[in-house]
């Protein structure tokens, strides 16, 4: 591979090809730190050019390629297998907001600009971008378009592929496709831009990308809610859709257990209520200048809802200090799962209606699989996104680790035999292609195979990946 590590280095620098375990380190093992892998070379490429150079050179040489954005992925998507064969291809130099148009509601950026910045441009012309993730300081958009990601306003604006208009992509021959379009209409042939979303690097690299923007909201309405259970939440959920309307931002969910997490390991964290619920849920209203009665309107839903006893407490936040407070509750939990101990993460969708239902016979199930085990369940009510995470009983990680595919298997038998799915916004990875297979049609899966083989006949893309081997 001496040859191939010449070329790439042509291609991009010496400087940004890396070689030494100490510098590629950081590259090859994932944020949750269960998938450990180990790279030929990291190339750190700076324009779209340059990814086209790598990815020729890589396919001369049939060397796989791991596209990578930030890393901050929760299924192993983003780095290489243990063979020491594959080229991590970091995007991380691309990262230039290329133009903003407030006026048609676009914003076209790198693909390695991280999504905080995404949202700091458009701040600065007036606009909002409305995807907001717990890791937004460091995913990057290539990332969050390539898994599909999800967040917090999903309720509100969509998912990312219903965020972004139009893309640019290496195509794993080395060819570029220009897709940057802003266009709202273009009924020209198939959706190409929505192919390549979700598609976790399999099918070529996105280099760039064209996404939405929004008027800016920045009035508040947000409030801390205790809920007896899962089963009042949904129901508050329809309340609150029925008075608030469009103005209904986020509508998350999260049990005691994970808030209690939250307050031992997160500093500075405060109960907001006097007595512990079983359930909360964390309700943010959000409208533009020109749009008053906010408050008024939170007021009305939470007074609707403890007198018909959906809700049994709540504290409604009165500063931006108040606010931000009440958001670490809930954007803690992922972090603070870490500090306690092993941790099984699960990512899955189910229709809202079965939510309560759902939960309700899925704990004593685990129970019995794993006496002590606990359920850590928050997510994301409006959308039926529930991150069903399970940590082990008390000082018995290893308990937790000789039962994690039996536990798996129940929790996505269970997902699938309610018309669920096993990944609302993480995709699937390494850890969940193979699972996911098993829960398609066989119709489905060739489908998913006769694509991937048309673009990508050679296989070099993020092998392993998404569709399993």
């Amino acid at each position: 591979m001496t040859d191939l590590l010449e070329q790439l280095r042509a291609a991009v620098g010496d400087a940004h090809v890396l070689t030494d375990p100490e510098d590629v380190a950081a590259y090859v093992v994932d944020w949750t730190g269960v998938h450990t892998g180990r790279a030929l070379a990291v190339v750190r490429p700076g324009s779209t050019d340059e990814v086209a150079a790598v990815v020729r050179a890589c396919r001369g040489a049939r060397a796989p390629i791991v596209p990578q954005g930030g890393n901050t992925g929760l299924v192993g998507g983003g780095v290489p297998d243990g063979s020491g064969s594959q080229v991590v291809l970091s995007l991380g130099r691309m990262r230039t907001v290329r133009a903003v148009d407030p006026v048609a509601g676009t914003v076209t950026v790198d693909a390695g600009v991280v999504l905080a910045d995404v949202q700091a441009a458009a701040e600065a012309a007036g606009r909002l971008f409305p995807m907001s993730l717990g890791s937004e300081g460091s995913c990057t958009i290539g990332g969050n378009l390539a898994t599909n990601a999800g967040g917090t306003a999903v309720l509100r604006y969509g998912m990312t592929r219903e965020l972004v208009l139009g893309l640019e992509v290496v195509l794993p021959d080395g060819r570029v496709w220009d897709g940057l379009r802003g266009l709202r209409k273009d009924n020209t042939g198939y959706d190409l831009t929505q192919l390549f979303v979700g598609s976790e690097g399999t099918l070529g690299v996105i280099t760039g990308a064209v996404l939405r923007l929004f008027p800016a909201t920045p009035r508040h309405a947000t409030a801390w809610v205790a809920v007896p259970d899962v089963a009042a939440a949904v129901a508050l959920l329809a309340v609150a859709q029925e008075r608030a309307g469009a103005h209904l931002t986020t509508f998350e969910i999260a049990n005691r257990q994970a808030l209690d997490l939250v307050l031992a390991h997160l500093p500075g964290a405060v109960d907001p209520l006097d007595e512990p619920s079983d359930w909360y849920v964390l309700v943010e209203l959000a409208a533009t200048e020109a749009d008053h009665g906010l408050d008024d309107t939170l007021e009305a839903v939470l007074g609707e809802a403890v007198e018909t006893g959906l809700a049994t407490d709540a504290a409604i936040a009165g500063s931006r200090a108040q606010r931000s407070a009440l958001w670490s509750l809930r954007e803690g939990i992922s972090e603070v799962q870490k500090v306690e101990g092993a941790t099984l993460k699960h990512d899955v969708t189910l229709p809202i209606a079965d939510l309560a239902a759902w939960t309700d016979a899925m704990g004593p199930r685990l129970q019995q699989i794993l006496p002590g085990v606990r359920p850590v369940t928050y997510g994301h009510v409006g959308d039926g996104n529930l991150h069903y995470n399970l940590n082990a009983p008390v000082g018995r990680d290893d308990d937790l680790r000789a039962a994690a595919a039996q536990l798996s298997t129940a929790i996505y038998d269970a997902v699938a035999a309610a018309d669920g799915s096993i990944s609302a916004e993480h995709g699937l990875g390494r850890t969940k292609a193979a699972a996911a297979a098993s829960y398609k049609s066989d119709v489905e899966v060739d489908l998913m195979w006769a694509v991937k083989r048309a673009l990508d006949p050679e296989g070099l893309m993020n092998p392993g990946v998404l569709v399993p081997d």
